[in-house]
């Protein structure tokens, strides 16, 4: 049976941490493969339901709060509108965006924890748990930063390396550190509630390892078995925090719900909602049903750094609850690069959708084509702007939107924009159709493989099969002896139109419903693809517009100087500065006169690039001062500049010219000079003090 023969679906997209916007990343990883699969699934007429939702518990979100002075309600409140909306916007059809700081999700998540509480599944343990005495706070994973032990990266998490993927506990980290206080946290004894994974290992290997071996991609499999090869630990779901879910224990007070275990419980407390909405049962989509027949088919799609929590934790949860189903799959994606680095919130290395949607207004369909074609579905692979452009204009224009451009004004030009049937079909017409008939089942099997990048390269060669079909037949040079055939031509050219509207709908909606109405055709299911015969003889089309317009070279150039000027921030940021020197006496110090001066006139030493020749009006005279200022002031730019100046600096000869005194300049982290100078005009020889 193929996965898209299942009778439910339930389809879910990873949560998003609600401490910052969305960029390409999470699109590559999570969100358009998801959205493809749903709108394939709803174009065969599925019963689906496809939920996501902020995840707005966890540190990510307290450290954000924290950085930026504000409660964690404001984070959430302000990031869930804008994440929300910029998936409005692209165009990410989830039947609900939940929230994890709803009541129905507190209360189902308690729901969880008690079930598997009162069953005995939990180990009661205390332990040593890192601990910031500045802040008098127990410190959650993501509140520790230190070594990794497997690929001794800095910066890995309590929880994770981000490098290497390695899970991790606080414990592990060579030389932890806080990110509250900045210092070294000590071990101080808590109380919490472990999941015994290594309990659930044998029954993880069975329905994972073997159970699963021949439908999980390759990249998430083999991540699975290094997991379970490595044996797996009991790991805590409770967490000692200010913000998140309460535990349902008299005995927890101010202790809160691990958010691996909220969080993916923020799947079904979202299906809860929009049954409640829309008058259906949840339970039929996430619970086990009387005739297996009839259970949900559930599909989670991720990321690569959310596959031990989905593959492995989740599942376990799932399992010991013993009411749920389990997912039939997790095809998760690798990480997606931007122009040769790492894609980096911290350092804004990042293409942010909101940002995208703002600069490159009604382009979804680009952004989603060209990430598409690139997603790193077993591999990471990268994103460069150079190439987005390249993409758009020679694949988008050129091929797709150059053929319906053309067959749309021959149609209009010759026949008024009506479907004429013409002529009999000659042998290459029929060829056309017959390949054209293999297409759908082509882009269908690829789609159930979750090889969307396939599955988009082949609907591409239905517009090359119609470009290639029209050039051929020449129809501008036959109308004029054959007007019946040239009907036949534009006849044919525009069944293979409709079929691109059909087979569009999964990757390119929004261009899917344009090309429709072009076409004056309504939308159409999966179903009819293939079909040559959509458009009826008399049928009239629609107006002709253009589908894709080119990216310009202005547009990409902007693009890169954001990327660079957000790398030379980072760098002023990241470099810190130069040590102080050594301590002098206070009579050692005021050994040095510096006064306020004018400068009077400015020129350019010969034969240099950096020297420039000043006179200077310093109150006491006025003098000669040589400054290797050049390469940042142009002499006319400086004159009547006032500057602080070293007025009983013993004098030195400098290419021949004696220079009295030394101007006192600010140099930043990249070599770059400013003077330091009042903020005012002051009196020519006054002291600094």
């Amino acid at each position: 049976m193929s996965i898209t023969d299942k009778k439910r679906y339930t389809i879910t997209s990873a949560l998003p941490y609600a401490n910052g916007p969305l960029h390409i990343g999470h699109l590559a990883g999570a969100y358009i493969p998801g959205d493809i699969f749903v709108r394939y699934l709803r174009l065969n007429q599925k019963d689906v339901v496809y939920v996501c939702g902020s995840d707005e518990h966890g540190a990510a979100i307290t450290i954000k709060a924290k950085k930026e002075g504000i409660t964690p309600r404001e984070i959430i409140d302000k990031y869930n509108q804008q994440i929300k909306e910029s998936f409005e916007e692209f165009g990410i059809s989830f039947d609900i965006y939940h929230r994890t700081s709803e009541p129905v999700h507190h209360q189902l998540s308690q729901e969880f924890f008690l079930n598997l509480y009162n069953k005995g599944e939990f180990i009661e343990r205390f332990s040593e748990q890192y601990y910031d005495e500045e802040f008098h706070q127990f410190l959650a994973d993501r509140y520790i930063v230190g070594t990794c032990p497997n690929c001794h990266s800095e910066g890995a998490y309590g929880d994770q390396c981000e490098k290497c993927g390695t899970s991790l506990s606080p414990t592990d980290l060579i030389n932890p550190i806080s990110t509250l206080s900045g210092k070294t946290p000590v071990l101080k004894e808590t109380k919490h509630w472990y999941l015994p994974l290594d309990k659930y290992q044998p029954w993880l290997e069975k329905w994972l390892i073997e159970g699963k071996k021949d439908e999980l991609k390759s990249n998430v499999y083999g991540q699975c078995l290094s997991w379970l090869k490595s044996g797996l630990q009991p790991r805590s779901m409770t967490r000692d925090l200010d913000w998140g879910v309460d535990v349902p224990l008299e005995e927890a007070e101010g202790k809160k719900l691990y958010v691996w275990l909220d969080a993916p419980i923020g799947y079904i407390s979202a299906t809860k909602q929009w049954a409640l909405d829309n008058g259906k049962n949840w339970e039929d989509y996430w619970k086990e049903q009387p005739d297996p027949e009839d259970n949900s088919c559930l599909i989670h799609f991720i990321g690569k750094d959310n596959i031990v929590f989905h593959c492995i934790i989740f599942p376990a949860i799932l399992h010991a609850h013993g009411d749920y189903i389990l997912p039939e799959n997790i095809p998760a994606n690798e990480f997606l690069n931007l122009e040769g680095d790492k894609l980096s919130t911290s350092r804004n290395h990042a293409v942010w959708l909101h940002e995208y949607l703002q600069e490159f207004p009604g382009k979804q369909d680009e952004l989603r084509y060209v990430l598409t074609s690139i997603l790193p579905e077993t591999s990471d692979s990268e994103f460069t702007w150079k190439d987005f452009q390249a993409r758009v204009n020679n694949e988008l224009v050129a091929i797709l939107g150059n053929f319906i451009n053309r067959v749309m004004v021959l149609s209009h030009k010759y026949f008024d924009g009506k479907i004429l049937s013409g002529s009999d079909l000659q042998d290459e017409d029929k060829q056309v159709f017959a390949e054209l008939k293999k297409y759908p089942e082509q882009i269908t099997h690829s789609i159930n493989q979750y090889r969307f990048r396939e599955a988009l390269a082949q609907f591409m060669n239905v517009a090359r099969l119609g470009n290639k079909y029209l050039a051929e037949a020449e129809p501008w040079k036959v109308i004029k002896t054959d007007e019946e055939r040239v009907k036949t031509v534009l006849n044919v050219s525009l069944q293979i139109a409709a079929n691109l509207a059909i087979l569009a709908q999964p990757f390119l909606p929004k261009t899917a419903t344009k090309l429709f109405e072009m076409l004056n055709l309504p939308q159409q299911d999966w179903e009819r693809a293939g079909e040559e015969n959509l458009l009826k003889d008399g049928h009239e089309l629609g107006e002709v517009q253009l589908l894709f317009d080119k990216i310009t070279d202005e547009q990409i150039d902007f693009q890169l100087e954001k990327l660079a000027a957000a790398k030379v921030n980072n760098a002023k940021v990241a470099t810190p500065a130069v040590p102080a020197k050594e301590n002098v006496t206070f009579d050692e110090f005021m050994k040095m006169d510096i006064r306020i001066g004018t400068i009077l006139t400015a020129e350019k030493v010969a034969k240099t690039k950096k020297l420039l020749k000043l006179t200077i009006d310093t109150g006491i005279d006025q003098r000669t001062v040589v400054s290797g200022i050049a390469e940042f002031f142009a002499p006319e730019d400086i004159v009547g500049r006032q500057v602080s100046i070293l007025v009983n600096l013993e004098p030195r000869e400098i290419k021949g010219i004696t220079s009295q005194g030394m101007i006192l300049m600010a140099e930043d982290a990249d070599g770059r000079l400013d003077f330091v100078q009042p903020s005012t005009t002051i009196k020519p020889g006054s002291s600094v003090r």
